[in-house]
C-alpha cells in the first residue's frame, strides 16, 4: 500500500487499527452489499408496479371496446321509450256573339211527358247520375258489353246470362249535325265519324266561347222509318259532357229543339265513363229520328278555354226480347 492508504486495493485489507475492534472485513463492504440488495428491492417493486399498471389500461380497453361495439350495433330500446318510428299525420282535406236564350220550354212529348226541364241550358241539379255499367257474359266489344245491360233511367241493371242484342244497322249517311243556332259549319267535325263502328274515330263539335260551358248542338240519325228502341250506347272521350236524348217522327226533322215534335226520350245525364249504356223511355212507341243532344261542356271549359266534345260512336239497340 502507499503511504497514507488505509485499504489494500488488491484484496481489500485494512491496515491495522483502521477499523474499530481490528481485523476482518471492512464496514464499507456490508455496506456496499446492503446497498446493492436495497436497489435490487427497489427495482423488483418498480417492476412490478410497473407491471401491474401496464396490465390494469388493457382490460380497461378490451371492456370498453366490447361494450361499444355492442351498443353501436344491436341498440337495445327502454322500456317506455316512445317507438322512433314516426307515426303517419291525418291527412288534411285542401279544401259574345249570337244569343242564345238560356231556357227553353219544355216541349211536349207525343207520349205525355212533361214537368222536368229541358231544353238547351237546363240547371245542373237536375242532372241525374250516370248508370254504372256492368260487364255481361261473353261479349267481345265495348258496344256489345254496354248493349247487353238493362238500363233504367236513375240506374243500371244487368240480366246475366242474356244474349247482347247487336246494334241496329244504319246506312252511312244517316247521321247528320243538328245546329238550329246556325253555328258556323266549320265548328264541327264529319257526323259519319260517330256511325263508323270505329272508338278511334269521333264526330267533334267546339264548344262557343260566348256561352262556355253551355253547348246547344247535337248529332242526329236518320232510321229512314220509325223503328222500336230499347236503349242507346255513348261512346265519348269527352268525359263530363251532359247530354239528353230525343225522338222524332215525320218526313222531316223539327226545326228547334224546343218543338213539340220532339219527344224525350232520356234526361239530362253526364257522362262520366267513356262508354254509357243509356235505357230509351219510349213507352212502346217507334221513332224515325233519334237525337244526341249536347246540352253542357265538361266542368273545365271556360270563354277562355271552350274546348271541343268528341262523340266517338253512337249505337242504338231494339227492345230487348
Amino acid at each position: 500500500m502507499q503511504e497514507g492508504q488505509d485499504w489494500c486495493l488488491q484484496c481489500g485489507a485494512s491496515t491495522p487499527g483502521s477499523l474499530r475492534g481490528g481485523g476482518g472485513p471492512g464496514w464499507r463492504t456490508g455496506v456496499a452489499i446492503l446497498g446493492v440488495t436495497a436497489v435490487l428491492v427497489c427495482g423488483a417493486a418498480v417492476a412490478a408496479y410497473a407491471a401491474l399498471n401496464k396490465t390494469k389500461p388493457k382490460s380497461a380497453v378490451v371492456a370498453l371496446v366490447v361494450k361499444t361495439s355492442t351498443t353501436s350495433v344491436t341498440p337495445t330500446p327502454t322500456p317506455g321509450t316512445p317507438s322512433a318510428t314516426p307515426t303517419p299525420g291525418t291527412p288534411t282535406t285542401v279544401k259574345a256573339g249570337q244569343k242564345i236564350p238560356l231556357q227553353t220550354p219544355t216541349p211536349k212529348s207525343s207520349s205525355g211527358e212533361s214537368g222536368e226541364s229541358a231544353g238547351l241550358f237546363p240547371p245542373e241539379s237536375k242532372t241525374t247520375a250516370t248508370p254504372k255499367a256492368t260487364t255481361p257474359t261473353k261479349t267481345t266489344e265495348e258496344s256489345t258489353k254496354a248493349a247487353s245491360e238493362k238500363t233504367g233511367d236513375e240506374g243500371s241493371e244487368t240480366k246475366t246470362g242474356e244474349e247482347a242484342p247487336s246494334p241496329i244497322l244504319l246506312d252511312t249517311n244517316a247521321a247528320s249535325v243538328y245546329n238550329p243556332y246556325s253555328f258556323p259549319a266549320t265548328l264541327f267535325g264529319d257526323p259519319s265519324l260517330a256511325i263508323d263502328g270505329e272508338v278511334k274515330t269521333a264526330w267533334t263539335a267546339q264548344v262557343q266561347a260566348s256561352v262556355a260551358p253551355k253547348m246547344a248542338e247535337g248529332v242526329v240519325l236518320d232510321l229512314n222509318s220509325p223503328q222500336k228502341l230499347g236503349s242507346a250506347t255513348v261512346i265519348t272521350t269527352t268525359t263530363g259532357v251532359t247530354v239528353e236524348i230525343y225522338g222524332a217522327n215525320g218526313s222531316t226533322l223539327p226545326t228547334t229543339i224546343s218543338s213539340p215534335e220532339w219527344a224525350r226520350l232520356v234526361g239530362l245525364k253526364v257522362l262520366k265513363k267513356k262508354t254509357t249504356p243509356l235505357k230509351l223511355k219510349t213507352k212502346g212507341k217507334s221513332y224515325r229520328y233519334v237525337l244526341l243532344w249536347l246540352a253542357k261542356a265538361p266542368a273545365g271549359s271556360t270563354a277562355a278555354a271552350p274546348g271541343t266534345v268528341s262523340i266517338n260512336e253512337l249505337e242504338l239497340f231494339p227492345p230487348a226480347s
